[in-house]
């Protein structure tokens, strides 16, 4: 059993080494001819239409003007509307501060058609009676629209009249308008400029 099995060894030998042999990387020059390198493709350059200019955009060129009225809802709530010359589309913020305390509320608006709204503000339970100022800001031109960014300025320096101002951070010129309003039933005397509110 041992010689057939040395027999069979060495057979299996053999045809081994003749394929190892086949198989080796010898070339004896019938490799076949390599492909010729394709050659890579001209490039087709298209080249992109130029930008079209942006269309020239007449600057915000009269003094800023910002007016509104205040009312007071029947949950005790308060209503912001006002009218302004401001570039359609303008942001603005409407902040309710009681001036107590100091609390305050604040939202953020855009001017439509020459208008703006905003509200209600104040607590669920209602605006206790007291002394309130209302602020509509029209912020830095950073936080504006591209369309109305045009009309003010990058930085605002079209903005003109009593109602602008620099801003607290140095981005450029804002505008802003402030009232007092008194909530209540019997408001106390006073000889401030004031708005008396009450229930409509």
């Amino acid at each position: 059993m041992k010689l057939w099995y040395r027999g069979c060894s060495l057979g299996l030998l053999l045809v081994l080494l003749v394929l190892l042999a086949g198989c080796g990387g010898a070339d004896n020059g019938d490799a076949a001819p390599e492909a010729p390198a394709e050659e890579p493709e001209a490039e087709v350059v298209v080249e992109a239409p130029a930008p079209e200019p942006e269309p020239e955009v007449a600057p915000f060129d009269e003094p800023v003007v910002i007016e509104f009225a205040a009312s007071l809802r029947t949950d005790r709530r308060l209503m912001v509307e006002g009218e302004s010359n401001l570039p359609e589309g303008a942001r603005l913020q409407i902040v309710v501060e009681r001036e107590l305390s100091g609390v305050r509320w604040q939202q953020r608006t855009t001017l439509q058609e020459g208008r703006f709204h905003a509200g209600p503000f104040g607590p669920g339970s209602g605006l206790p009676d007291g002394g309130y100022t209302i602020t509509v800001n029209l912020p830095e031109a950073s936080v504006q629209p591209l369309e109305v960014r045009r009309k003010i300025g990058q930085q605002g320096e079209h903005l003109s009249g009593p109602l602008v101002s620099t801003s607290r951070h140095g981005l450029g010129q804002v505008a802003s308008a402030s009232r007092r309003f008194l909530v209540g039933s019997e408001p106390r005397r006073t000889d401030d400029r004031v708005e008396v509110l009450g229930v409509e």
